[in-house]
């Protein structure tokens, strides 16, 4: 299992980089950061300064979007920051939440995600592509062959948006760390690979959410519970979304399970003012059971065991959310204990 870590691109940038720095040291493979240029500074300006400080990481957003950015002009940023510093770009996306929801937009539909995906990929590894009803190429974009590739991961929960995962992403990012639902959604994905007639373990998966490593005991477990419930209400903007559209459970062949969308019933609006911040106001609704279930809190050994259920079944990699009051703490634990322990599990899963 790989681990990547995911930082709020919150000044000063320079605490940013050394986190980068931080966790590479630790053993991470992956830094990811937010994408909101309203809420938060530019996330590609602060990926260059990661790059330039670190030697091996991988670097990219968690996750962008195809409403607020020109594919094209994505597609660039990568391909020049891979010509600058080599091939250690990805590019996670989604339909969109805070950053199109802060200028009053909304998010895209599935089929313009769909189109996004391949334009980007196409033009970030130097190859022509179909865009706007004309051929595009970057002519000076470096294509660095089939082993370093920008790729692009599909941030997903709905049924529609976990197929077309499935058919078109190189990988599937789910913010949450429940292992039923990551059961659920990893299957859907897995299954329209296969149907699209691709190879259903080529599409990687990773499981993005907060993890902070404290004590064990109840009062230590309650602090901890406050700096992520923040992160049920974050995920509670998607499965309101979901439930518009699908209903109470959905419908057909393939419900969304209860475990996910039930706990949005006492969600009364959102102010992204307070997006992904410990001690979020309007997170309140979401109850303790969810913040035990969607996070990683308690001790080391605790965070070993939800990964190694999570490695079973088939997550390649951890990203998790460092917004809380523990980051050295939990990057340290990690580093120490939880990135070795699970070392053994990838020989085994394989």
């Amino acid at each position: 299992m790989d681990f990547g870590v995911v930082l709020q691109t919150t000044p000063p940038a320079a605490r940013v980089v050394d986190l980068a720095q931080r966790a590479e040291a630790y053993g991470f493979s992956h830094v990811w950061t937010f994408d909101s240029h309203v809420l938060w500074e530019e996330p590609y300006v602060i990926h260059s300064a990661v790059l330039q400080a670190t030697r091996k990481v991988v670097v990219g957003p968690m996750v962008t979007n195809p409403a607020t950015r020109e594919w094209s002009v994505t597609a660039s940023t990568y391909a020049t920051l891979n010509e600058m510093y080599g091939p250690r770009t990805i590019c996670g996306i989604g339909r969109g939440d805070s950053a199109v929801r802060t200028l009053s937009g909304k998010p895209t539909t599935l089929a313009a995600l769909r189109e996004s995906v391949h334009v980007i990929r196409e033009l970030a590894n130097g190859r022509p592509v179909e865009h706007r009803g004309r051929t595009v190429r970057l002519p000076w974009a470096l294509d660095h062959g089939p082993a370093h590739q920008t790729e692009v991961w599909v941030a997903a929960y709905g049924p529609k948006a976990l197929q077309l995962t499935g058919e078109v992403a190189d990988g599937f990012i789910l913010q949450l760390a429940d292992p039923d639902i990551a059961a659920w959604t990893i299957k859907t994905v897995r299954e329209a690979a296969e149907r699209a007639g691709r190879d259903p373990m080529a599409v990687k998966v990773c499981v993005a959410a907060p993890a902070y490593v404290g004590d064990a005991s109840g009062a230590s477990i309650e602090h901890q519970r406050e700096q992520c419930r923040w992160f049920g209400g974050m995920v509670g903007n998607h499965v309101a979304d979901l439930v518009a559209r699908y209903g109470e459970g959905g419908s057909g062949d393939n419900p969304v399970p209860a475990a996910l969308t039930d706990y949005v019933k006492g969600r009364e609006g959102y102010d992204y003012n307070q997006h992904g911040r410990a001690g979020n106001t309007h997170a309140a609704f979401v109850p303790d059971e969810v913040v035990d279930r969607f996070c990683l809190l308690g001790d080391a050994a605790d965070h070993v065991a939800r990964l190694r259920d999570l490695a079973a079944l088939g997550v390649d990699q951890f990203a998790l959310y460092l917004q809380h009051d523990a980051k050295e703490q939990t990057l340290r634990a990690y580093g120490d204990v939880v990135i070795p322990a699970l070392a053994p599990v990838v020989a085994a899963v394989s």
